[in-house]
């Protein structure tokens, strides 16, 4: 049985979670060592990266990263949901709002802004996950939560109609609820909001273009290509600064020993985290310098015995 090894970048298609994506792979590749890196709801499509093997040491890095998604929004109508899944709970005959003003409200919600989260969402307080609670008829407080929109973009406006509509492009940090933001949009013109469409364009680096179809991986599977088209595992930590041991010392950084900062090229900064190479470019792991500038630790080790 072949074992695959790297990062796969899936675009998930529409009625599957990011779970039925895994399982289904699972089922492909007759492989258990899946993981995914981070959520998409049902209705969702896009880049949804999986994490193969050894690779499954990297979720936590690779959901750490920015992601990019284009949504669409309409104005004049809420659900209980905030998207175009659940039921209307408001809606409004007419709205009316020029292309200007719209552009000025999406100005500001670039940078670091306060969301609350949905009760429909997988957050859990008190033991239990908001949309169990949320499916029961029950809200619950929930604390605001400050994420980063980097870059928002207008695609598209249509004023047409009674209740015109809104396509964006946003960059953000994790954490970030494309749902919210549409309902905070609407709130700030005045009008409530739903999200009527979303997809993820990017995430941890990887764009759509790079990502295949569970079509084309069960193709690639029983074609026996589909190596080819992984990543490597140190993709997702490519945003660490890449230093190399010299070659006396690698076998200790294999065995997870730590380090004299002299043995390493160029030197790391104290408290600076680090991805480490062979001279022969082998991926060795993630190492850390220690704030004092005394040692260098490993926080994650890929020798080819694990």
């Amino acid at each position: 049985m072949k074992t695959y090894e790297g990062i796969l970048p899936v675009n998930k298609p529409t009625g599957f979670t990011s779970h039925d994506v895994v399982a289904k792979t699972r089922r492909i590749l007759k492989m258990k060592r899946i993981g995914h890196t981070g959520t998409l709801d049902p209705a969702v499509t896009g880049v949804l990266p999986l994490c193969l093997g050894r690779a499954t040491r990297m979720v936590e890095y690779l959901q750490e990263l920015p992601k990019e998604y284009e949504a669409t929004l309409i104005l004049g109508i809420a659900t209980d949901t905030e998207d175009a899944t659940g039921t209307v709970v408001e809606r409004l005959d007419q709205v009316s709002v020029t292309e200007e003003e719209v552009r000025l409200v999406l100005s500001q919600f670039v940078g670091t802004i306060s969301q609350i989260p949905p009760m429909y969402s997988a957050l859990k307080q008190d033991g239990k996950r908001l949309y169990e609670l949320a499916r029961e008829g029950k809200t619950v407080e929930r604390k605001p939560r400050e994420v980063t929109i980097h870059e928002l973009e207008m695609l598209a406006f249509d004023p047409e109609g009674d209740h015109p509509t809104i396509s964006f492009r946003a960059l953000c940090s994790k954490g970030t609820y494309i749902r919210t933001l549409c309902v905070d949009i609407g709130r700030a013109l005045g009008v409530p909001a739903t999200m009527s469409q979303l997809k993820r364009t990017m995430s941890a680096g990887i764009p759509e273009a790079e990502c295949l179809t569970l079509e084309e991986i069960a193709k690639y599977a029983e074609e026996g290509t589909l190596q080819s088209y992984l990543l490597s595992v140190d993709k997702a930590v490519e945003h660490l600064p890449a230093h190399t041991v010299i070659t006396e010392k690698v076998q200790s950084a294999l065995q997870g020993q730590k380090l004299s900062p002299d043995v390493i090229l160029p030197r790391a900064t104290p408290g600076e985290i680090i991805r480490l190479y062979s001279p022969d470019e082998q991926f060795l792991g993630i190492f850390r310098m220690e704030e004092d500038g005394r040692i260098v630790k490993p926080i994650k080790v890929f020798s080819q015995n694990d």
